[in-house]
């Protein structure tokens, strides 16, 4: 269960969401718990989740190791810092910051080097919804940002589906259209690195989570976790989609 903040939050914020947060869900052991909080609140949310099951991941990542990128970070800074997750070709970095999937790749691999767990994500925009392209823009982001790791190197990371119209929007896709979007990514996986590497690729669900449609959600088989926005911001909701798990 991963709660990507976006551009939320002061140091202080930070603090007082993991007071709130970390009794809430302290021996919770059945899924990995990730915050990605904004960059400069990264020391702070290490010191806050220090000796609890809470791990803290970038929001995005630089693929140069360094470099003369004003205002880039990379993947061995993000480790350096005590991360161990790392967000990559989310749907607002690939509007806003243009990302292509050839990024992403590049991106992924970066991160893989520097020992970070990416979390790549891929999704269809609301247009390519409609005029029936949601398979088409699967298979190519898949192709793109995914299809030219190694197996070794695809065996570390995750994936999640966010459907770009479903993002804070309100809107969440029904079990059945996401876990329709779950199986095709795994059949990509199947087709690119075999059925023991879709077996065991945890793909998680982006797109306006809730407490009060989480547990449908994770009731299909191939969704094996929540990419959480807006209700990670809260202790008291976010925690109560973490035990949904």
């Amino acid at each position: 269960m991963a709660g990507n903040w976006k551009m939320y939050k002061t140091v202080q914020q930070t603090i007082e969401f993991f007071q709130r947060f970390n009794p809430l869900v302290n021996g919770v052991h059945k899924c990995d718990v990730v915050i990605f909080p904004p960059f400069v609140n990264i020391p702070a949310a290490q010191c806050a989740a220090a000796g609890t099951e809470i791990k803290v991941g970038g929001q995005d990542v630089h693929w140069g190791k360094e470099g003369a990128y004003t205002g880039e970070i990379s993947a061995g800074m993000l480790a350096a810092a005590g991360c161990e997750w790392v967000l990559v070709g989310h749907s607002e970095r690939r509007l806003y910051g243009f990302e292509t999937d050839a990024d992403v790749l590049k991106k992924t691999q970066s991160s893989l080097e520097a020992g970070l767990t990416p979390v790549v994500c891929v999704g269809e925009k609301l247009e390519e919804r409609k005029a029936g392209k949601t398979e088409q823009i699967l298979v190519e982001q898949f192709a793109g940002g995914l299809a030219g790791l190694t197996e070794e190197q695809f065996s570390k990371v995750v994936i999640a589906y966010e459907p770009v119209w479903a993002i804070g929007t309100g809107h969440t896709a029904t079990p059945d259209i996401a876990a329709d979007a779950h199986r095709l990514i795994r059949s990509e996986v199947q087709k690119r690195f075999g059925s023991d590497a879709a077996e065991a690729v945890r793909i998680l669900y982006g797109g306006s989570v809730k407490p009060d449609n989480v547990e449908r959600l994770m009731l299909e088989q191939d969704l094996d976790g929540a990419l959480v926005g807006g209700a990670s911001l809260d202790a008291e909701s976010f925690s109560k989609i973490v035990h949904a798990a």
